[in-house]
């Protein structure tokens, strides 16, 4: 046991020295390295031989020999000078971004198709597999000796990989050179395994292989694809400095010169280089620990003076604040480094700060961007002068978003005996630095009588222990009053560079934080003016967040919409986009562009936006066969516009059917379609569920009050905690009508030929009087009250009578229904008798849980009674509204109120995307 121990430790000692010895006599193959034995062959190759070719390399006592027919080296290094400058894009890509073969292929699809003269792509680890490289280090020094199967898992991983994407000559090398560092990895495990512990620069060798097996995949998937490309081991360029904070500093000057003798040595307009791992000027591996791969494409970038980096991730880009918590959050196009860097901070999913440092020193931009929606445009990191430099793209607003840090505690320390005292501070945070507690924010009254500052929640209690420890004596003198402890709080930032300077930022905040009733426990904001950071109970976190976002103009929104159902509501529609459209731009910076608009034969599209004043005559001379699925890619297509909304006007099931479908990609959808909201229950629950989850808006307000406020108001009342007690109302406008005009002599057939030639009922008025429409609507209201009710739950009392239901046409029904006036006049009749008047409604009982279509007699003092022409009204009676109901009164049918309500569903929209409410 103890001649094992120490050769296990010889192991682990020497391997600083293996890895130096390697990295200069990398000319040999990997069978050659040195080994120690009784230990099957360690070796430690930092640089693979590329795909296809033997690269040069120099050993540490070798000398290179030029004959009279060789080019000089001194010649060669000149013809393969490091050219630098905007001929250089970076890309990185995430162990996401290359978590499958197909995955991979996608990547080589975008580089290939980057048109800059000269790309350098920096790749992470296969997803999971840096992960699963940090667990076999973990199993052999805990000697669990399934750290061999471990480590075949992760060869499989690669082998089938590697056989998806590579054939021939470049899938042998790979398997081959795979095989030997498996080989090798295993050796090194059983080390770590004998020994129990492996020491930090073995474990940053361990870990690095994900990234070079990466990046050997996509260089030969590039070439495969008739590209000239190289891949690079950063370990052999990339020099760093390990620090005490467990990061590392970059030493840019020898990174500058190593990247050099690479590039003479492997010039290629294409090079895949490993992320995430670099070397000690020891030339021992190391990591570039937290967010190393975005790390190593910034740096990269740096010694490149490249014109961007690119950081491909799976988000859009950086949101104004967390889409989880705000759903009318928007991509923030542009952000200063600053800004960045303070986002960053507090949470945001944004760049780690010391990723923005090299890139920041030449002013070149980051961007990033999802690599699973190349039609977003992502966010752009860059000096401010440089992101404002695109007019379409200047935000007004000061400030530019807002992130949140949940799970703090404040910790106040407060006494007289603080002020004018040197040194209280200073004793404070070192007290605090000795229990290694992080400190979020500080705050400190100018009194100086206290000095209160943010703590996570899980170091409070040793924080708090050590303050009472250090200051005991002042404390039991009275100097010190107390050393507070508050619990559950978040901090809410509000970030923007254009905040400084800039007055009246801070009285929006805090008014918008007053209105919506939350206190602030503590503010902190430093001279740059960047950053205001506020403390609020944890309770208020999200409420707080939404209530300033809201309060800020975001970005100008710009809104790409397809218009499905030019009829009767939708041609009004555009008539009303139109007749706005001016005034939403220069009042309210909106603008909306109709990209396509579709019937059920012809469709019209444009890339810019159709001229309203023209669409019925270019629809005719223009139009295409329709073809929804075109028209859905058409619309949403387009990159210009980030934002995308269908807007369907029909009464179409099929159409409906594709709201799930749309969601799914990040379309909007607007509508007063009933189908999809009444249809089967399963997949209303589906939409819905979806419509949370999602980051796109589904609005329906015009389904069931036309342009009344029926399903804002029912929402208002629930979000505000009220309690629906009953939902009772007149929802038809033709059955309104209909009933309003059933008086004194008048037949109901009478009554409903005069409606039909006024042009209120549909062409058939079997449409109207069998109910279905109503129960749509009974339905929708009850579904958005909390019932699961299906459209086959209702009792709906039909108009139209049984042996007219098979009538072959409208004009036969038309024909026959005199026969059947009798018993609708006697209802009439004895309503009257008894004061009373007949109306057809709709009522949703929420405590019995059920719904209900009928015709029902009411006292002509009651507000239904009241009504004329087509009205509809609709009574709320809740828990706040028992007594008395809210009732909404006005028209609920007609072309222009629905239209009109679908234009506020779309200036809704607009609200949530960012546009001044």
């Amino acid at each position: 046991m103890a001649f094992s121990a120490s050769i296990s430790s010889r192991v682990l000692q020497s391997s600083a020295a293996l890895a130096h010895h390697n990295r200069t006599k990398i000319s040999r193959p990997p069978s050659q390295c040195r080994s120690f034995s009784p230990l099957p062959p360690v070796s430690f190759p930092s640089k693979r031989i590329a795909f296809g070719q033997q690269r040069k390399r120099e050993s540490s006592n070798s000398h290179i020999l030029a004959s009279v027919t060789d080019i000089s080296v001194e010649k060669s290094m000149e013809e393969f000078q490091l050219p630098e400058g905007d001929l250089w894009s970076v890309h990185k890509f995430g162990g996401t971004c290359v978590g499958s073969s197909e995955r991979i292929k996608n990547v080589a699809e975008i580089i290939i198709k980057d048109d800059t003269e000269r790309k350098l792509v920096v790749v992470s680890a296969m997803s999971k597999v840096t992960d699963m490289m940090y667990d076999l280090i973990f199993k052999a020094q805990s000697r669990d000796d399934s750290y061999v199967s471990a480590v075949d898992a992760v060869f499989e991983k690669h082998r089938s990989t590697a056989h998806d994407l590579l054939d021939g000559d470049e899938l042998a090398g790979f398997l081959s050179r795979l095989h030997d560092d498996i080989h090798n990895l295993k050796a090194m495990l059983r080390a770590i395994n004998i020994a129990g512990h492996a020491t930090e620069s073995f474990s940053d060798f361990v870990v690095g292989h994900g990234e070079l097996w990466t990046a050997q995949l996509l260089a030969a998937v590039v070439r495969k694809n008739g590209m000239d490309c190289q891949w690079m081991d950063t370990r052999d360029v990339l020099i760093v400095n390990p620090t005490s904070s467990n990061q590392v500093d970059p030493d840019f000057l020898e990174s500058e010169k190593k990247l050099k003798k690479w590039y003479s040595q492997n010039p290629s307009k294409t090079v895949i280089a490993t992320g995430f791992i670099a070397s000690t000027p020891d030339n021992i591996p190391t990591t570039l620990k937290r967010d190393g791969s975005d790390f190593s494409a910034a740096i990269m970038g740096a010694l490149l003076r490249a014109r961007q980096v690119t950081i491909w991730t799976d988000v859009d880009g950086v949101y104004s604040a967390d889409p989880r918590k705000v759903s009318e959050a928007v991509i923030l196009r542009t952000l200063s480094y600053q800004e960045a860097w303070e986002m960053s901070y507090f949470g945001a999913n944004v760049l780690h700060p010391r990723t923005i440092i090299p890139v920041m020193r030449y002013d070149i931009p980051i961007v990033i961007r999802n690599i699973f929606n190349l039609s977003a445009p992502g966010t752009m990191i860059c000096r401010p002068f440089v992101c404002e430099n695109e007019d379409d793209q200047i935000v007004d607003t000061p400030v530019k978003g807002f992130a949140t840090i949940d799970n703090l505690a404040l910790v106040n320390v407060e006494g007289t005996g603080m002020a004018g005292v040197p040194g209280t501070a200073n004793a404070i945070f070192g007290a605090v630095k000795d229990v290694g507690a992080n400190v979020i924010m500080i705050s400190q009254a100018s009194s100086e009588h206290s000095v209160c500052f943010a703590v996570p929640e899980k170091e409070v209690k040793a924080v708090a222990e050590a303050l009472q420890s250090r200051f005991r004596e002042a404390l039991n003198a009275g100097r010190l009053s107390q050393v507070a402890i508050i619990p559950n709080c978040s901090i809410l930032a509000t970030v923007g560079q254009k905040m400084a300077s800039t007055p009246g930022v801070s009285a929006t905040l805090f008014n918008a934080l007053a209105k919506a009733n939350i206190n602030v426990r503590a503010i902190a904001q430093g001279c740059s003016e960047y950053n205001i950071t506020v403390v609020v109970k944890r309770e208020d976190c999200i409420r707080a967040l939404r209530a300033v976002h809201s309060r800020f103009y975001l970005s100008r929104t710009t809104i790409a919409m397809g218009i499905i159902g030019p009829g009767l509501i939708g041609g009004t529609l555009l008539d009303q986009l139109r007749d706005q459209a001016a005034v939403l731009k220069e009042e309210f910076n909106i603008d909306l562009r109709v990209m396509g608009i579709t019937g059920s034969r012809n469709m019209l599209l444009s890339d810019s936006g159709i001229d309203l004043l023209r669409w019925r005559e270019l629809l005719k001379e223009k139009g295409e066969v329709a073809d929804l699925n075109k028209f859905t890619q058409h619309v949403h297509g387009n990159h210009f516009f980030p934002n995308t909304a269908l807007v369907d006007c029909t009464a179409d099931s099929h159409v409906a059917s594709c709201y799930r479908d749309w969601l799914c990609k990040g379309i909007h959808v607007i509508t007063p379609n009933k189908k999809a909201n009444s249809g089967p229950l399963d997949q209303y629950l589906k939409l819905r569920a979806l419509q949370r989850k999602s980051y796109t808006h589904y609005f329906y307000e015009a389904t069931v009050g036309a342009g009344l406020p029926i399903i804002s108001t029912l929402r208002g009342l629930l979000e505000t905690g009220d309690k629906i007690l009953r939902i009772e109302g007149i929802f038809s406008g033709t059955l309104s009508y209909l009933f309003n005009n059933f008086i004194g002599t008048r037949s109901f057939s009478e009554v409903v030929a005069e409606a039909k030639e006024a042009g209120y009922t549909e062409p058939d008025p079997r449409d109207d009087l069998s109910g279905t429409d109503v129960a749509r609507k009974v339905i929708i209201l009850a579904r958005e009250s909390g019932l699961k009710l299906e459209l086959s739950d209702l009792p709906v009392h039909s108009l139209v009578p049984e042996p007219l239901r098979a009538c072959a046409s409208a004009e036969e029904f038309m024909k026959q229904l005199p026969q059947f006036d009798q018993e609708l006049s006697k209802e009439r009749q004895e309503a009257e008798d008894a004061g009373e008047v007949l109306r057809y409604v709709g009522v949703v009982d929420a405590v019995n849980r059920k719904g209900m279509v009928q015709l029902r007699r009411y006292k002509k003092d009651h507000p239904f009674a009241q009504l004329s022409g087509s009205d509809n009204i609709i009574a709320f009676t809740t828990t706040r509204y028992k007594e008395q109901p809210l009732i909404v009164r006005g028209p609920g049918a007609g072309a222009q109120v629905t239209a009109g309500g679908i234009f506020s569903d779309i200036l809704r929209l607009a609200s949530y995307l960012g546009a001044p409410s």
